[in-house]
């Protein structure tokens, strides 16, 4: 473990809330926290870069998935400026999980996510 643990864990527990924000200013301040202007995001689904990008895609996730939330699974590791997590979205009524994954994050100066390359290890075939 780094002796940056604080900085990883910090930048995850932003980037949570960001995917766990539902109402457009909210969203739109968590994804400002989160990432540097420039930063992006990718997965097997899509690829955006910005402020705007991201919040559409985090926003698209809520429409598809309605009362689930972003869940970190263990713990966050990392060294230099990149960190990794695992996670799950989590349906609030019942509790299961029907998507997982872990995301690699790079991180600015700041502790800000430059770039996050996101990975689905769980998928509803209908998706």
């Amino acid at each position: 473990m780094s002796v940056n643990t604080d900085r990883y864990e910090t930048a995850a527990a932003r980037y949570f809330e960001a995917w766990n924000a539902t109402e457009p200013e909210a969203l739109k301040k968590a994804v400002a926290a989160a990432w540097t202007a420039d930063g992006g995001y990718t997965d097997p689904l899509a690829e955006v870069r910005g402020h705007e990008g991201i919040a559409a895609v985090i926003a698209a996730v809520h429409e598809q998935f309605p009362g689930f939330v972003f869940r970190q699974l263990g713990a966050v590791d990392g060294h230099h400026d990149t960190a990794r997590f695992g996670w799950e979205l989590v349906n609030a009524a019942d509790g299961s999980a029907p998507v997982a994954g872990f995301d690699v994050v790079t991180l600015d100066e700041e502790g800000r996510i430059r770039q996050v390359l996101g990975f689905l290890d769980r998928v509803p075939a209908d998706v």
